[in-house]
């Protein structure tokens, strides 16, 4: 046996591991976020399901997906709108916001379900169909921006 000693045994094995950024994994990648956006859709959907049994369709409008997505839409603005003003998106506020945000507000909401029945409108009356669909936006839209007037009103009472 030879005692001559291997020259490369004291270099690192990756002569660049001084220069690595940790770079945290993105949040659809890790199993504790994902889990709570399925945790709260879970929870959103069965609140959609009892709302929308508990208000019925009259005229073959959905009534009940009208008050789910506006609803739905103003609880977002305000929820968004809070979590905005108290700080950065990260640990407790990101997780609100997953939770309840994406995950029930999420499966709270429908936007799909009112698809089909504006779609299903459009069989029998085309007039009632377009009525339910911008109405569903404008009031939709309306209701978020009241929602985020209302947690903007919170946030100022909070600090007052």
């Amino acid at each position: 046996m030879s005692s001559q000693r291997d020259s490369h045994s004291e270099l690192p094995l990756d002569p660049d591991t001084d220069d690595i950024e940790v770079v945290p994994r993105p949040l659809h990648l890790r199993p504790a976020a994902v889990g709570l956006v399925a945790l709260g859709g879970a929870i959103g959907t069965g609140v959609r399901l009892v709302v929308s049994a508990a208000i019925p369709v009259e005229w073959g409008i959905p009534f009940g997906i009208l008050v789910i997505n506006v609803t739905g839409a103003f609880v977002l603005g305000l929820l968004l709108e809070v979590l905005v003003r108290r700080g950065d998106d990260t640990g407790v506020r990101r997780g609100i916001r997953l939770f309840v945000g994406t995950g029930v507000l999420g499966g709270y909401t429908t936007y799909s379900t009112f698809a089909v029945g504006a779609e299903g409108l459009l069989h029998t009356d085309l007039t009632a169909s377009l009525v339910y669909g911008a109405v569903t936006v404008v009031v939709g839209g309306a209701a978020s921006i009241l929602g985020i007037a209302a947690g903007a009103a919170i946030m100022r009472r909070a600090r007052a």
